[in-house]
C-alpha cells in the first residue's frame, strides 16, 4: 500500500486537474453529456432512440438510403443502425425494399408516419443546434471541427506511426 503524504481530497483535486486537460478522457466525457441532453430531448418530444433520431433525419434530408449509407453519413457502426431498423420498421417510422442497384442491400425509406414523427421532433433537435450555434461563432465551430478531424486522424492511425518516444502512462 502507497503511503500517500497529501491529505486524500487535495490528491483528488490534484487528479482531476491532471485529466481536465486529457483529451480522451474530455472527448469522451463530451460526447457523454451531449448523448444525455439529446436523449432527454428526444424523449419529450418524440420517445426517439439517438439512433432513431439520426435515421429519420437522414432519410427526410437524403432520401432512400442504405444501412451502409447511413452508417458512413452519420460515422457511426453499421450494426448499432441495422439493430434500429427492424424497432423503426415495426413502429411504422421507415420501410425496406431490396435495392435494385445491389441486390444483397436494403433500401431503406421513410413513411408518411415517420416523416411526421421527424417533423414533430426536428422541432425541438433544430432548437438545440440553434441553441449551440448562438454559443460558438461560426469560427470557432470550423475551428473545433478541424481539431477534431486531426485528433479521428490521430486516434485512427497505427499506433506505430504516432509514437515517437517511448509511451507514458
Amino acid at each position: 500500500m502507497t503511503n500517500h503524504t497529501k491529505p486524500r481530497p487535495d490528491r483528488v483535486k490534484a487528479r482531476q486537474l491532471e485529466q481536465n486537460r486529457n483529451l480522451f478522457g474530455r472527448l469522451s466525457a463530451a460526447s457523454l453529456a451531449s448523448r444525455v441532453q439529446a436523449q432527454r430531448m428526444l424523449k419529450s418530444a418524440g420517445d426517439l432512440s439517438i439512433t432513431e433520431w439520426r435515421v429519420l433525419w437522414d432519410l427526410a434530408e437524403a432520401g432512400p438510403l442504405t444501412v451502409t449509407e447511413m452508417a458512413a453519413i452519420q460515422r457511426t457502426d453499421h450494426a448499432l443502425i441495422s439493430r434500429a431498423i427492424p424497432v423503426m420498421v415495426r413502429k411504422g417510422y421507415v420501410t425496406t425494399t431490396i435495392s435494385q442497384a445491389d441486390r444483397r442491400a436494403s433500401l431503406i425509406e421513410l413513411t408518411d408516419h415517420g416523416r411526421e414523427v421527424f417533423t414533430r421532433t426536428s422541432v425541438v433537435m433544430s432548437a438545440r443546434r440553434a441553441a449551440l450555434s448562438r454559443t460558438f461563432s461560426e469560427e470557432e465551430v470550423n475551428t473545433f471541427i478541424g481539431l477534431i478531424d486531426r485528433f479521428e486522424a490521430f486516434v485512427e492511425a497505427p499506433l506505430t506511426e504516432n509514437l515517437k518516444t517511448e509511451a507514458t502512462p
